[in-house]
Formats: structure tokens, sequence, C-alpha cells
């Protein structure tokens, strides 16, 4: 899996509940159009968000799981967009000093066409959206900090 990072000047438990708000998903995950629902209990390992991707009209419900939560640093996730298959998605946040995180995510193709694919030329496939995914979601923390 290729890894792609950013780092925001936001303290590490500020830019997890960022990550973790499930209601945000849609704002920078690049291809969620919209979040019907959001398990009570999510981030916890089994909580669902329950979204749709795609443009409307021709949008397709499924949903993402919480695989395992390292609260701040790790989370991980089966994204599923049916007949497609699932993507497991990872999410690392660590300290690179004060008021400063460094967020990376790696994606791989688990179940349906894309396993056929290998890592590498998976990777190189998902490397530009991840990037806007991960540029979409620095946006979001350093908003939410500023609010803050």
């Amino acid at each position: 899996m290729i890894e792609i990072g950013v780092t925001v000047e936001v303290p590490i438990d500020e830019a997890f509940a960022t990550l973790t708000d499930g209601w945000l998903y849609s704002s920078w995950v690049v291809g969620a159009s919209h979040i019907r629902a959001v398990d009570p209990e999510w981030p916890a390992v089994g909580s669902r968000i329950h979204h749709s991707v795609g443009p409307w009209p021709f949008t397709m419900r499924d949903h993402t799981t919480v695989l395992a939560v390292q609260e701040p640093h790790r989370l991980e996730l089966e994204a599923r967009l049916w007949p497609f298959g699932a993507a497991y998605v990872r999410l690392t946040l660590r300290e690179e000093g004060p008021g400063r995180t460094r967020i990376e995510m790696a994606e791989k193709a688990v179940k349906g066409p894309g396993v056929v694919v290998p890592d590498l030329a998976q990777g190189l496939l998902l490397a530009p959206r991840n990037r806007e995914s991960l540029h979409r979601l620095a946006d979001l923390v350093r908003g939410r900090a500023d609010k803050g």
C-alpha cells in the first residue's frame, strides 16, 4: 500500500476528533456524496457510517465499518461499495511536535474486482484520490481548530 500524508498545525486530539466525526465523511472523502446515518457508537469497532457515493441521481448506497481504533493515533476502516467491492483504509496520526500532527492514509482493495490489481498499481491509482481526500481533511481540521 502506498501511504499518503499531510501535516497540520493542530494538536493530535483535535485532528482525531475531526477525522472521527462521521457526519463530515462526505466533506473530505473523494467520491462520497451523502451521509445518510452514523451509528451512535461511531467510531467504536463494528460501528458504521451509512453513505452514498457518486453524483445524484446515480448514487449508490453502502457503508463503511470501523475495523480498529486506537484514539488518537489510528483508525482502520472497511469502505464498501458493492458491487464494486470493498477497501481496507488505514488512517494514522502522530505528533510531530507541539500542536503539529501528521495524518497518513493507506488504502487497498480487499473484496471485489480490485483485488486482482497488483498492490503497486492499486497504490498508484489511489494515490491522487487519497492525496485530495487528505487535503480536504486537513482543511476541515484547520477550520474547526480556528473556530475552537
